[in-house]
């Protein structure tokens, strides 16, 4: 809608929209179930005669027939639409059973022992059950309090005679058990009492499945707890591992150790050793080696000989693996190569006799040892000149 402008000096109010009320649930009731009933037309008839007679609308009758006016001649067919009630009408029950409805929490052996009836009395009235321990909420179970027998439904087309000849009943014995006078006035679906019946193979074949899944439920929880027991055992394991290893890594801590040696000399870069190979030609075939090799455990903790600075902490192109090398100062330097790991990053200052690394057999090795160098500006001399 379009807003005019207001004139000057004319007040204007807003004035707030009108609420609506909120829609309201309508519960809408099942429809009606129809049938159409075929009907010859005689000569006197007359629609609203016919549509009296059937109690429905006149209207309703052309529709249903496709007919555009209420003319009608003899011999035509019309189609009379009429509601079934009987149609929407719950099945018939026989006498001394009643319908129950399963709520949430009811359990097939409670039911049976709320109404003092026994389990294999209550299949015997739902035959169709297909398990002890699980019932549909909503559900509709048939309890026999004053009746015992097999309750079936009738079929599309079964008569209370063909229950009778199936199981060897008087016909006359079935229609007074079930209280019926007429066996042609059942229609499919209403249920039916066989007195002296009981669905004792269908309540055995329940109770074997009734055991077969708790036995499933037993071995699921006892894979259940074994499964926790592995996953508890394994969280101990691993707990165990750490604190071995925060041991081990408190236990090789790097740290300075003092040792006593000739002002200006080194110490053994090892506490535990043995020397495989000294400084020097080997044989006539052999290169020159350029320093000691101290054979020790893998891990053996690897101490700096002299006080310096971190020239070199990391992987060698040239054969000596994981290794280092401290500037002492004065073109004096120190290696320590075949590492197993690295303590200590370029450019450190360390004190004599700390942790720089650990034996190994990295680079070209063929045993867990230390090769370790003592070089002045450039050119390699004898370690065991520096040592005391």
């Amino acid at each position: 809608m379009a807003l005019l402008p207001a004139a000057k000096g004319m007040e204007v109010k807003v004035l707030s929209p009108i609420p609506r009320p909120e829609p309201k649930a309508v519960e809408v009731p099942p429809a009606p179930h129809k049938v159409w009933v075929v009907y010859e037309v005689k000569p006197e008839d007359a629609l609203e005669a016919i549509a009296r007679r059937f109690g429905v609308d006149p209207r309703h009758i052309l529709w249903s027939s496709g007919l555009k006016n209420a003319r009608l001649y003899p011999g035509q067919r019309l189609l009379i639409p009429i509601v079934d009630e009987e149609a929407d009408a719950p099945p018939r029950l026989p006498p001394g059973v009643e319908a129950y409805r399963v709520r949430p929490g009811d359990t097939l052996e409670a039911i049976a022992k709320r109404f003092g009836v026994s389990l294999l009395d209550l299949v015997s009235a739902n035959p169709t059950l297909e398990s002890l321990d699980r019932l549909v909420v909503g559900s509709e179970l048939y309890i026999p309090q004053k009746a015992q027998g097999l309750v079936v439904a009738l079929g599309e087309g079964q008569t209370l005679l063909d229950l009778a000849e199936r199981f060897g009943l008087s016909p006359v014995e079935l229609a007074r058990a079930n209280g019926v006078k007429d066996p042609l006035a059942l229609r499919p679906g209403d249920r039916v009492l066989i007195p002296g019946v009981q669905a004792k193979t269908t309540y055995e074949r329940l109770l074997a499945k009734q055991e077969a899944e708790r036995r499933a439920r037993l071995e699921a929880e006892r894979k259940r707890q074994e499964e926790l027991r592995r996953l508890a055992e394994e969280r101990r394991r691993q707990q165990a591992l750490r604190q071995a290893q925060t041991r081990q890594a408190q236990a090789v801590r790097p740290q300075v150790r003092r040792v006593s040696y000739r002002e200006g000399g080194m110490r053994w870069p090892l506490f535990s050793f043995r020397i495989t190979t000294y400084f020097g030609g080997r044989t006539p075939f052999q290169r020159f080696h350029t320093g000691l090799d101290l054979a020790a455990p893998t891990g053996t903790p690897i101490y700096a000989a002299k006080a310096g600075r971190v020239e070199v902490a990391g992987w060698s192109s040239v054969g000596y693996g994981f290794h280092v090398v401290l500037d002492h100062g004065g073109g004096l330097e120190t290696l320590y190569a075949h590492m197993s790991r690295i303590a200590v990053r370029p450019g450190q200052w360390v004190e004599a006799g700390e942790v720089v690394g650990y034996v190994g057999s990295t680079g070209w090795s063929t045993g867990s040892h230390l090769h370790f160098e003592v070089r002045v500006n450039g050119i390699v001399k004898n370690p065991l000149s520096y040592l005391p």
